[in-house]
């Protein structure tokens, strides 16, 4: 019966593993998207920017609040006759305030306000943005991981055969101690450099886990979609077609322009403070005493008065303070088109290093892939001639290391043509696929 119950959990535990998630670029990315904390923070700051907008709207149209007070007061030298010494009263009022015109400051006010939410929400796009270049970079680095290990571990068995081989040479009186310890030491270089490329694998997938906010899963893994060769081997897309689709496209470019259109209104609304403001106000209200002879209900009938105005106000000296608004309004104009010219130059400059990564990249690609072919079959002749005694320990090793290294070449060239391809197009505004 135990072992019955042991066998039923080892298969609950084998189809458990089995059907382990393995996250694709997609999933990650979608994943993402709804539960980056930074992502998350630049949406609560578009949400509080619309609320501000709400709030530059409702200013356009009057305020209307409702008053009242009640007081009790003592009279203690009171010589009317009949009259209390203490006494209580109360007020009663409704009062509405309307800005007709302030040089139109509330009006420019809601259009900064309109643009900040657009920046807002441009914001929000572009730490989205952020996130899927790092998930994708992050994503490539860990398929191109998983192939080195790949390499790596063919290349320890390798050492591991030579060592072997090693041992029974020196056991015919073939090979000395001295040669075997160098294939002992290239064995145990291999399997730390295994041992190094599988940690490497597990700080990357730490970081893309920390972009997903998974906490809980100790064993996540992704999908290891194969990349094929010819991916590596597309066309590159040319350098100014990416800007220039990138200028279109890219929020940080759209959220710079509204920058210097919201600079612009901060100058009309500096300027309106040299105009006059003109409101209306209006209110009703009554009141009650507690020394009055009347009854509450005709006090407040009796008591009961209405007002209507018009105010102006006119500035006279405000002591600079308005013209120290508007010169650095101009001045906060100034900064915005500089900050444009540093944004376009800044994103020019990033589609310039993938565009010059992927070209060289590829072309380092397409040597390696020649260069893997040669040292591979050098390396295979090398072992059969050190099998008969024809190449001593030094060439075999130099044949091996030089083999690792060109497939190491390989790799990285092919995953890192394939990540900044797929990176221009993703500034070109379409989606990145792997």
């Amino acid at each position: 019966m135990k072992k019955l119950i042991f066998s039923l959990m080892a298969l609950t535990s084998l189809s458990a593993h089995c059907q382990q998630r393995q996250w694709t670029l997609k999933e990650c990315i979608d994943y993402a998207t709804q539960n980056n904390i930074t992502l998350k923070q630049a949406v609560l700051k578009k949400q509080s920017a619309t609320e501000d907008r709400m709030q530059s709207k409702a200013a356009l149209f009057p305020s209307l609040t409702a008053t009242t007070n009640q007081s009790v007061g003592y009279a203690p030298w009171q010589e009317t006759v009949g009259v209390k010494k203490g006494y209580y009263s109360g007020t009663y009022g409704i009062n509405a305030q309307w800005t007709i015109w302030n040089g139109g400051r509330n009006v420019n006010a809601l259009k900064q306000s309109e643009l900040a939410e657009e920046q807002a929400e441009l914001s929000a796009q572009q730490t989205a943005n952020n996130i899927q270049e790092r998930i994708a970079q992050l994503y490539v680095q860990i398929l191109y991981m998983n192939e080195a290990i790949d390499v790596n571990l063919q290349s320890l068995e390798a050492s591991k055969k030579n060592e072997e081989r090693g041992k029974t040479m020196l056991e015919v009186g073939k090979m000395s101690k001295a040669d075997l310890a160098q294939l002992t030491a290239q064995r145990a270089t291999d399997e730390y450099n295994l041992v190094a490329a599988q940690s490497n694998l597990a700080d990357y997938k730490l970081q893309l886990k920390q972009l997903l906010e998974i906490t809980d899963d100790p064993t996540f893994d992704i999908a290891m979609p194969q990349a094929a060769d010819e991916q590596a081997l597309t066309d590159i897309p040319s350098l100014q077609s990416v800007y220039e689709q990138a200028l279109l496209t890219r929020p940080e470019v759209k959220n710079q322009e509204l920058a210097i259109t919201k600079s612009e209104l901060q100058i009309d609304a500096a300027k309106s403070g040299y105009l006059p403001t003109v409101s209306l106000t209006g209110g009703v209200g009554t009141s009650t005493s507690s020394r009055s002879s009347n009854g509450w209900g005709e006090q407040m009938k009796t008591n009961f008065d209405a007002t209507v105005g018009v105010g102006v106000s006119i500035p006279l000296i405000d002591n600079r303070k308005n013209k120290t608004a508007v010169r650095k309004a101009k001045i906060e104009r100034e900064q915005a088109l500089l900050s444009q010219q540093e944004v376009r130059k800044e994103l020019y400059t990033t589609i310039e290093g993938f565009w010059l990564d992927a070209n060289s990249n590829q072309q380092k690609f397409r040597a390696a892939k020649v260069s893997v072919d040669s040292e591979q079959l050098s390396y295979d002749l090398l072992s059969e001639q050190f099998q008969l005694g024809l190449k001593n320990i030094v060439e075999l090793m130099n044949g091996k290391t030089n083999l690792l290294q060109a497939q190491q070449n390989k790799l990285q060239s092919k995953y890192t043509t394939i990540l900044n391809i797929q990176l221009l197009h993703f500034y070109e505004g379409k989606q990145i696929t792997l």
